[in-house]
């Protein structure tokens, strides 16, 4: 396969409802999407997770736009073959830029299934069908609006809550979601909002509410924390940030700063590394799962393909389409089905189809790149 057009996307999607982190709220997301059209009349699509603000990671929508207009795609067009682990070996020697690596790297392997007719997951070599799906439950204006919105996922059908803390917003609605619902599943995830002199104040209250996993709690850089906290912890200790890349998960297992993993895609580059990662940790003994960034149907379609391999063992972040957003950009959307799973789609490739029409409706800006 040959390259013939890559078309880069600027998109916005309204958010069902504000979802606030210890980083900021966000009432829409503006994210990119990438599509390649080869030769043959094949289309694959990847979706950029970088935000508009450098909060989470230091790249951004700007960032990966130019880097994937002035570096990536010209790569492309450069390249004798469309692999995708061709790919992520000819950009390696550019630091950094993982979510926009990511963005191609997802597209290609989308084209790659599509080419030998079978689906991404039958692809990265996964077997499951369905997979355990959790949700991610927002800073809320009030105790009392958290435990009623837990009790609407709940009813839905979900399994799994994780619940976004920072200081002065963690033991009470904790205890009080806790105390509601005494026989639920409890992750919290604080996205590097503690000291390292928070530990012993986390340890206490985590453990007194029986949540099963804290996530995140310190820097990204801050092991030696992380690996504190997990000592004799009757919880699981999740990194997310803090794992970019096969050195810094071989650090963490090291320490024992890390036990469970979290993969984003796009924050350690891309599926193939991603997968490579949680093979490393299960050898490890150590769980990992699938964390979701807001994506939109293109970037959830991959994340489920991901997440139907072995390692991934935990219920993913990735959740049902309305969720996030009331219409989606893709048919079918992703619907929560028995025993708190999604389907993992059975078509070539993605699986889905990206809506023309609400591509449009999203679309702020365009540029197609050729040969």
């Amino acid at each position: 396969m040959r390259l013939r057009t890559a078309r880069l996307d600027e998109l916005e999607l309204d958010l069902v409802e504000p979802f606030e982190t210890s980083f900021g709220v966000e009432r829409r997301r503006r994210f990119l999407l990438v599509r390649l059209e080869t030769t043959d009349g094949l289309v694959g699509l990847g979706e950029c997770v970088a935000s508009e603000e450098p909060l989470y990671s230091s790249e951004t929508v700007a960032t990966a736009r130019e880097m994937l207009a002035s570096r990536f795609l010209p790569e492309l067009f450069r390249a004798r073959s469309l692999d995708p682990a061709a790919f992520r070996g000819a950009v390696e020697r550019y630091r950094g830029h993982r979510m926009a690596k990511s963005a191609i790297e997802t597209a290609l392997i989308d084209l790659a299934a599509q080419a030998r007719g079978v689906s991404v997951a039958t692809y990265l070599g996964g077997r499951r069908r369905r997979v355990e799906v959790g949700v991610s439950v927002g800073i809320q204006p009030s105790v009392p609006r958290l435990v009623r919105r837990v009790g609407d996922y709940l009813e839905e059908g979900y399994r799994r809550i994780k619940l976004k803390v920072r200081p002065g917003w963690d033991e009470r609605p904790v205890r009080a979601v806790r105390a509601a619902y005494p026989d639920i599943e409890i992750w919290v995830d604080a996205n590097q909002a503690y000291s390292p002199g928070a530990t012993d104040r986390i340890r206490r209250w985590a453990a007194r509410y029986g949540v099963a996993q804290v996530e995140q709690p310190f820097a990204e850089r801050a092991i030696r924390a992380h690996a504190e906290l997990a000592r004799g912890a009757p919880f699981r200790i999740c990194l997310d940030e803090s794992i970019v890349d096969a050195t810094s998960l071989e650090d963490a297992l090291a320490a024992g700063a890390v036990t469970s993993l979290n993969v984003k895609t796009g924050r350690v580059g891309g599926p193939l590394v991603g997968r490579a990662l949680a093979e490393r940790a299960r050898r490890a003994r150590v769980p990992a799962w699938i964390g979701g960034m807001l994506e939109s149907g293109i970037g959830r379609a991959h994340n489920v393909h991901l997440a139907s391999l072995a390692p991934f063992t935990l219920p993913a972040d990735l959740s049902a389409s309305d969720r996030y957003y009331r219409e989606d950009l893709v048919d079918p959307p992703f619907v929560l089905g028995p025993g708190s799973t999604l389907e993992v789609p059975r078509g070539p490739g993605l699986g889905v189809e990206l809506s023309e029409r609400r591509r449009r409706r999203a679309l702020r800006a365009s540029r197609t790149f050729r040969r």
